[in-house]
């Protein structure tokens, strides 16, 4: 990698697979460049192809890369799985083989980071379904110029007393599956997926700081360890291992 880490003028990609949704974006030339679709099991297949449509559309090349964002989960195994090869495979190899920066950031962050506009929000739980009857999240409080992790990402059950944390903004992907089960007391809702937009957002300062990591350390973050569930457990609740 560049001693001086992320080199001016060069664009940064960012791409999160952590979720059903695949989600990309490019900062080229004073632009975004984004694009949103099927994740999932979709996402191996449909991700490099995206990202070369991105880079044409910005009249830019693989080898060209400044640095890449990286949503590192927690989610779905298969999906930041996915995203975190294809991050080291590509930062590895830009800038004819020099490589360039990645910055791997929890996926739920992004969550927080797209709705804290939006929806006038300083204080975030991010909350993504873990399948299985369990969710991830983590709480997030905006100081006015960053986050600060107030719980780490953590697994929750719906009905966790936590997620009705008086004067916080619920969001994530978890309400047409868990809403109904969520604590009564929980106040306001936005349904938000990891957004690659947003990681770019958070990513940009950090690379222009020199804070991204060399490809091989750009690794994900899983926090369960269980991928599927017994016969018993199947039989016994609806939850799905990824």
């Amino acid at each position: 990698m560049p001693e001086n880490g992320l080199k001016p003028g060069s664009p940064v990609l960012a791409l999160d697979a952590s979720t059903d949704r695949l989600s990309l974006a490019l900062a080229a030339k004073g632009r975004v460049f984004a694009w949103e679709g099927a994740g999932g099991a979709q996402a191996s297949s449909q991700a490099l192809p995206r990202i070369r449509a991105l880079l044409t559309e910005a009249g830019q090349s693989l080898d060209d890369l400044g640095g890449v964002v990286l949503g590192r989960g927690p989610g779905s195994f298969t999906g930041v799985r996915t995203a975190c090869a294809l991050a080291q495979g590509l930062a590895a190899g830009a800038q004819r083989g020099q490589g360039c920066p990645v910055v791997p950031i929890c996926s739920l962050l992004s969550v927080a980071e797209a709705v804290r506009r939006p929806q006038d929000a300083t204080n975030i739980i991010a909350i993504l379904d873990a399948r299985m009857n369990e969710c991830y999240a983590a709480w997030y409080a905006w100081d006015g110029s960053d986050w600060q992790e107030r719980r780490a990402p953590c697994l929750v059950s719906p009905e966790d007393a936590r997620l009705a944390e008086p004067g916080w903004l619920l969001a994530g992907n978890v309400f047409d599956a868990y809403g109904a089960r969520l604590p009564a007391q929980a106040g306001r809702r936005a349904a938000q997926h990891p957004s690659a937009q947003a990681l770019l957002a958070l990513g940009l300062p950090l690379l222009a700081a020199g804070r991204g990591l060399p490809a091989h350390e750009a690794l994900p973050l899983y926090v369960r360890d269980k991928v599927a569930q017994t016969t018993a457990e199947r039989e016994a609740g609806s939850g799905k291992p990824d």
